[in-house]
């Protein structure tokens, strides 16, 4: 009976000991991360903070411009400065966002609605037409340079993707006769058979 007392006691000091040292080592563990998560805070770049580039307000702006109904540029200035017809950048801007749901406007992470389809096709349009850099660009869009840079390879790709089989392909032997006829009518009878001519 004495010597199951003792061992009872022993048994309590046991565990009473591991329980010492678990907390020990815990404090000792907490302390260790603590130390690691501040050396890891000071040592961490700096990120800049985020610009305000009224997206929304330019984006705006940008429809009022260029692409409704009584639009502030008339459809020459569109010409002028996209290279193209509206109409036909109207087909090409809804081609590529039903191509790739990158470009339809969303809500942020935050709530707030993101960029327009038009800001992001017409920021690809601006680098390709006029050699733009992304800083150029930006002051148009209002985009910052990584999501410029990200609309410019998503466009290029959905662009070669839908377009490939009927405008990227060699031109056939009745593609060339139709751009001699065309020449020919336009004052050029003798581009014959070069076909850095017939682009």
């Amino acid at each position: 009976m004495f010597n199951l007392h003792i061992a009872q006691n022993e048994k309590e000091e046991d565990e009473e000991r591991r329980r010492r040292d678990d907390e020990a080592r815990m404090a000792r563990d907490s302390h260790s991360r603590r130390v690691i998560q501040v050396v890891a805070h000071i040592c961490r770049p700096t990120r800049s903070k985020n610009l305000d580039r009224s997206r929304q307000q330019r984006g705006e702006e940008l429809l009022d411009d260029y692409f409704v109904h009584n639009s502030a540029f008339p459809d020459t200035y569109f010409r002028h400065r996209f290279r193209m017809e509206r109409h036909l950048f109207n087909k090409i801007m809804i081609a590529v966002c039903n191509h790739d749901s990158y470009f339809a406007q969303k809500k942020d992470a935050c709530g707030a609605m993101g960029l327009l389809l038009e800001q992001k096709i017409t920021a690809a349009l601006r680098m390709l037409a006029y050699g733009a850099a992304a800083d150029q660009v930006d002051e148009i869009a209002r985009m910052g340079k990584s999501t410029i840079l990200e609309s410019l390879i998503r466009f290029c790709r959905a662009i070669e993707f839908i377009y490939t089989a009927e405008y990227l392909r060699k031109p056939t032997h009745m593609d060339l006769e139709r751009l001699l006829k065309k020449a020919e009518m336009r004052g050029f009878p003798g581009m014959i058979g070069s076909i850095d001519c017939m682009h």
